[in-house]
């Protein structure tokens, strides 16, 4: 009998859960990061000495 090699197959498998994970992530980074980046420019404000405000939108926010 010949045996069947599944290397190739389990290789397989495991790109397409990558992707899959990839594709969650790009897309949660993009609806979220306008709150991300607040986030980071209030601390940096913070840090700063300064005031943060806020943008009309989020992503949008400044120190001043």
């Amino acid at each position: 009998m010949k045996k069947i090699n599944n290397n190739g197959q389990a290789l397989v498998e495991y790109l397409l859960i990558i992707a899959v994970i990839s594709v969650i992530v790009v897309s949660l980074v993009k609806l979220l990061g306008g709150y991300l980046q607040d986030s980071m420019t209030k601390s940096s404000c913070e840090l700063l000495d300064k005031t943060y405000v806020e943008g009309s939108k989020p992503g949008e926010g400044s120190c001043q």
